[in-house]
């Protein structure tokens, strides 16, 4: 989807709004968040033919390519674009800008140094044109929450003018037009129902016999649903994780697992994560009332609605038949085991939560990469100064 204008790059920046989301943007920009079956980079990639750059803490830019002087289009990383918001911004002239009510959405400027984007971040220059209010990423619940909404904008996004891998005999479908198999992906003796919404099953991503699929749905590349998974709308597996038991309304970033039974609901787990056998969470109090989840910017807790899981940030991990409380945050690098339900909320870099300890770093760094191993992967010097530099400021500081 492009304008008749060139070609042009983008850059995409965090504002202060982006501690709304941590624990899950502590490590990695807003840029990196995977709500649908892409992240708001990747998303913004298949919208335009430009080249997708990344603004954001200082701490964590040394993560990201290099901005180089150029002419870019700079669009608020948390907004959720619709059809219409994309025609605007794309047809914005140099120094023309958008905003909403709450602020700056995109403007086409000139850079010459990176210094200067905050400048045009917070002091805009330029002719402004209103936009109807639009989507934020503002608090992490709203990943869960609008879900639904963003596979069915990145199903038609990814699917269009393409033709799906045809399914064997012994898939059973309903509505298979809102089905789409991405080359690679093997599916036997499984059950895919589409009515409620599409179903999109990355490239060489593996749907093991006996599980059962109500869309919206999203897998993404490499992903693995293990036998007799139970999936409901609006779930999202991310890129190479592995999913299985029975799992509702949640997006699962990459690279991590919840592989066996236990239920998972009305949550967002982070990347490089892993919830031992028999993980469950509860997301509605018995009461009905009102989850209360917690705020890192405020260190108070807001009303999360009464459907509220956990919110699980990046390199975490649980024991086996750990028993996740309602509404329960859980920050990075978190070893987390212990007696009974787990706390409502566990501090980054713990170990264990009856007793609480600090996780050491180095132990935290060693056991991120036996993780990181086991996929191919490891942890880049950039990612390893940031947890350097997070361990400092959240748990040295935490100590004294």
């Amino acid at each position: 989807m492009t304008s008749n204008k060139s070609i042009i790059n983008i850059i995409l920046f965090d504002t202060g709004n982006s501690s709304c989301l941590f624990p899950l943007t502590l490590n990695k920009a807003v840029a990196d968040i995977r709500c649908g079956v892409l992240t708001q980079k990747e998303r913004w990639e298949k919208l335009t033919a430009g080249k997708v750059f990344v603004f954001t803490e200082k701490y964590l830019q040394p993560i990201y390519e290099p901005i180089l002087a150029g002419e870019y289009l700079l669009v608020d990383a948390s907004v959720l674009p619709s059809k219409h918001l994309i025609q605007q911004i794309l047809a914005l002239n140099m120094n023309e800008r958008l905003h909403d009510e709450n602020g700056l959405i995109a403007t086409r400027i000139n850079v010459e140094g990176v210094a200067e984007i905050d400048t045009y971040i917070y002091q805009p220059q330029g002719p402004r044109q209103i936009f109807d209010t639009v989507k934020r990423l503002n608090s992490p619940t709203q990943i869960f929450a609008w879900n639904d909404e963003a596979i069915r904008f990145d199903f038609a996004l990814l699917t269009q003018n393409k033709v799906s891998q045809q399914l064997n005999n012994s898939v059973q479908t309903t509505n298979p037009e809102n089905i789409f198999i991405e080359q690679g992906a093997q599916l036997s003796h499984c059950i895919i129902n589409a009515q409620a919404g599409p179903v999109y099953i990355g490239k060489n991503a593996t749907v093991m016999e006996g599980c059962t699929i109500r869309g919206p749905f999203a897998m993404g590349e490499s992903a693995v649903l293990k036998m007799g998974a139970k999936i409901y709308g609006a779930t999202t597996i991310g890129n190479f994780s592995t999913a299985g038991g029975e799992i509702k309304n949640c997006v699962i970033s990459s690279y991590s697992n919840k592989a066996h039974d236990g239920y998972l609901g009305d949550s967002v787990i982070g990347e490089w994560c892993n919830l031992g056998a028999g993980t469950s969470n509860s997301n509605l109090k018995n009461t009905g009332e009102q989850i209360g989840l917690y705020d890192y910017a405020s260190g108070k807790y807001f009303a999360a609605g009464n459907k509220c899981g956990v919110i699980m940030g990046d390199y975490s991990r649980t024991a086996i038949n750990t028993s996740i409380n309602t509404g329960t945050v859980i920050g990075i690098c978190s070893h987390v085991f212990g007696i009974g339900l787990t706390p409502k909320f566990i501090p980054d870099f713990s170990w264990g939560f009856n007793d609480w300890k600090a996780y050491s770093l180095d132990n935290a760094i060693r056991d991120i990469n036996n993780w990181k191993e086991m996929k191919k992967s490891f942890l880049s010097e950039a990612g390893l100064l940031v947890l350097r530099h997070l361990y400092e400021n959240l748990v040295t500081n935490r100590a004294v």
